[in-house]
C-alpha cells in the first residue's frame, strides 16, 4: 500500500485532514454549530462552482466562500452563535447561488473540465498531486494551531458564554474567529472527503469522544484520533476494496467509531458527560485552567 504514490499522499493529507476536522469538530458538536458546519459544507460547494464559472482555480472559491461564509453566520448570529433561522436563511440562499452557477458550469463542461463540480461534492483524495498534499498540510497546520490558540477562552465561552462575557471573554470575537476557522477547515476537508461528506467528519469522531470522556483537554486529543483514525482505515478499506469509494469508507469508518462509543457508554447516564462539561463552566478558573483537570 505504501509503495503507491497516490496512497502515500492520500494518507498523508487525509492525516492532517482528520487532525484539523477533529480538533474544529470537538468545539463545533461543543457548541452545538453542527447545522452551521453542514451549511459551511455546501457554501464550499457554491463557491467552487462560481469560481469555475468565472474560470478562477476552484481552491480560490471554495476557501473564500467558506471562510467569509463563516465570519457571515459569526456576524449574523446572537453572540456569535448562529440560530436555525440565520443558518437556514443562509443555506438556503446559498443553495440558490449553487443551482444558479451549476446551471452555468454545465452549459461549460464541454469546453471546459466537467469533473470539478463532482470532485468537489464527492472529494478527490486519491487524485491529489504533491502540491496539493503541502498546501493542505499546511492549511491544516495553520487551523489547528489557530484553534488550539483560542482553545482556553473558546472553552469557557462555550460553557458559559454570560459568565465569561462578565470576566471579560471577547465573546462575539471568538465565535466568529472560530466560524472562520470552520469554514477553513470545511474547504480544505472538501478536496478529500469531499462537500457531501465532511459533516461526517466533523461531527462523528466529536461526537464518540464527548459521549467517552466530559474533560476538554481528553475530549480534544481523542476527537482528533478517532478522526486520523477515521481517514486511516477508510484509506485502507478503499485500497483493498477498490470499488469502495474512499470518502465514503471514511466517512463510515467515523460512523462505525461514534456507534462502538453510543454502545460502550449505554449504561451511562446520557446527561453525564454534558454535566461534566458544563460543571466546569460555572467558575472562571475552571476555564482558566483546563489542563490542570485530570
Amino acid at each position: 500500500m505504501f509503495a503507491h504514490e497516490f496512497m502515500r499522499n492520500a494518507l498523508l493529507a487525509g492525516s492532517f485532514v482528520g487532525l484539523a476536522c477533529g480538533l474544529v469538530g470537538y468545539f463545533v458538536v461543543l457548541r452545538a454549530q453542527v447545522f452551521a458546519g453542514d451549511a459551511l459544507s455546501h457554501v464550499a460547494f457554491t463557491g467552487a462552482l462560481a469560481a469555475a464559472v468565472f474560470g478562477l482555480d476552484i481552491r480560490t472559491g471554495l476557501f473564500a466562500a467558506t471562510i467569509l461564509g463563516g465570519i457571515a453566520l459569526g456576524v449574523l448570529g446572537d453572540r456569535a452563535r448562529a440560530d436555525d433561522v440565520v443558518i437556514g436563511s443562509l443555506f438556503a440562499w446559498t443553495l440558490g447561488l449553487g443551482v444558479l452557477f451549476l446551471s452555468i458550469f454545465t452549459t461549460r463542461s464541454s469546453a471546459g473540465n466537467g469533473t470539478a463540480g463532482v470532485r468537489v461534492l464527492f472529494g478527490s483524495i486519491f487524485g491529489l498531486s504533491s502540491v496539493d498534499v503541502r498546501v493542505s498540510v499546511a492549511l491544516a497546520v495553520a487551523a489547528s494551531i489557530l484553534l488550539l490558540a483560542i482553545a482556553r477562552p473558546l472553552l469557557f465561552a462555550s460553557l458559559d458564554a454570560a459568565v465569561a462575557a462578565a470576566q471579560g471573554v471577547p465573546v462575539r470575537a471568538l465565535g466568529i474567529g472560530f466560524l472562520a476557522i470552520v469554514g477553513l477547515v470545511a474547504a480544505q476537508a472538501s478536496q478529500a472527503v469531499g462537500a457531501l461528506l465532511l459533516l461526517g467528519l466533523l461531527a462523528a469522531p466529536a461526537g464518540a469522544a464527548q459521549r467517552i470522556t466530559g474533560n476538554p483537554l481528553r475530549g480534544l486529543l481523542l476527537s482528533a484520533g478517532f478522526s486520523v483514525g477515521s481517514v486511516w482505515i477508510g484509506l485502507t478499506l478503499s485500497y483493498a476494496f477498490p470499488t469502495l469509494p474512499p470518502s465514503s469508507m471514511i466517512i463510515a469508518s467515523a460512523v462505525g467509531i461514534y456507534v462502538l462509543a453510543v454502545a460502550a457508554t449505554a449504561a451511562r447516564d446520557p446527561r453525564a458527560t454534558w454535566h461534566r462539561l458544563t460543571s466546569r463552566g460555572h467558575s472562571p478558573a475552571a476555564a482558566g485552567h483546563v489542563h490542570d483537570h485530570s
